[in-house]
């Protein structure tokens, strides 16, 4: 990564949000996953949301009842636009993307259309509408590769593996030629793996989310290995409250958003079915997915530092709350043949 990459930008105080305490912000993506928890956030803290989704992994139920939704895609330049000039937002917070590995490496250029064009679109309208700050979303393990040093600090050397990873971190590139070329302020917050409730299980990063599911309805997990791969997990709230404080906080930055813990498959493994009061059940292990990293954690002290912000929920709280989550779900569902349950857990 080039060194001008980390210098702090200068925002010439067009960034500067702290005094004010209410704010419009813009969130794409926001009837995903973290988005909505992020939404949910925003509004807590007293600032008007608005959110874009194109809905094809997002759900409507997400979307907070006091955010006003937009249907669309960031792809469709005229659809940004359009929205732009009519909610005039402060703040952007871009979380939208084309989020499926396995995909991007299939289809690169659609990869490519969504992550890094949709992206643009949403920077010329944030240029064009005098944008306050952009809060841009990127991943941590999928640009940093599989690490030289542990833990994986900001400034390691950004190896992607896979198109995903290439187009998230070139996007932090374009932000960081916007704010020199248009004085756009932003922040990157770089995630590693987020856990909780909402999350989906269709798809490889919601491990926490396929374990609980599958224990639930009686299914042995798989575990890719031999349950020794290592990641860093973070729970949703956590991540929330850093998108708060990235409003007031860390102009022109990158920051690694995750525990800054170690922990392996099967620990994760561990944590769910002990959670779930489940006895006497074991993981299936099978072939190693390939170009998989096998382990990753990261330093978050640059976080602590410049953003002020610090974990708080630990994994065995938030695998608890997030077991609980998917449990209420289970008990809306048709009845489910899972293994018995310790009702003493």
């Amino acid at each position: 990564m080039p060194k001008t990459r980390q210098r702090r930008a200068a925002s010439n105080g067009r960034g500067n949000l702290s005094a004010e305490a209410s704010v419009k912000i813009l969130v794409t993506g926001g009837a995903g996953f973290i988005a909505s928890h992020v939404a949910d956030a925003y509004i807590a803290a007293g600032h008007e949301v608005a959110i874009i989704d194109d809905l094809s992994r997002g759900v409507e139920q997400n979307i907070p009842a006091r955010a006003r939704f937009h249907y669309g895609d960031i792809r469709d330049r005229d659809f940004v636009e359009k929205i732009f000039a009519s909610e005039n937002p402060d703040v952007v917070n871009h979380h939208a993307a084309q989020m499926d590995v396995r995909r991007g490496v299939r289809e690169p250029v659609f990869d490519a259309s969504v992550n890094i064009l949709g992206s643009i679109h949403l920077l010329d309208a944030a240029v064009a509408h005098k944008v306050r700050r952009f809060v841009y979303i990127s991943s941590a393990g999928a640009a940093y590769g599989e690490p030289r040093q542990m833990p994986v600090p900001e400034d390691h050397p950004i190896n992607p593996i896979t198109p995903y990873g290439i187009s998230k971190h070139t996007v932090e590139h374009y932000l960081f030629n916007y704010c020199v070329l248009y004085q756009l302020p932003y922040v990157v917050l770089r995630y590693g793996n987020v856990y909780g409730p909402r999350q989906s299980s269709k798809g490889e990063a919601g491990v926490m989310a396929i374990f609980s599911e599958q224990l639930l309805a009686g299914i042995r997990p798989v575990i890719y290995g031999d349950g020794s791969k290592v990641r860093d997990y973070v729970y949703v709230e956590d991540v929330a409250r850093a998108n708060v404080l990235a409003l007031e906080n860390g102009a022109g930055e990158i920051f690694n958003i995750a525990n800054g813990v170690p922990t392996t498959d099967y620990e994760v493994f561990r944590l769910v079915r002990d959670a779930l009061g489940i006895r006497g059940v074991e993981p299936e292990y099978v072939a190693v997915r390939p170009g998989e990293i096998d382990r990753i954690h990261l330093d978050i002290t640059k976080a602590q530092r410049r953003l002020g912000w610090t974990p708080s929920v630990t994994l065995e709280e938030g695998a608890r709350r997030t077991v609980q989550f998917f449990q209420r779900v289970a008990q809306q569902m048709p009845a489910l043949s899972g293994f018995g349950q310790d009702t003493h857990s």
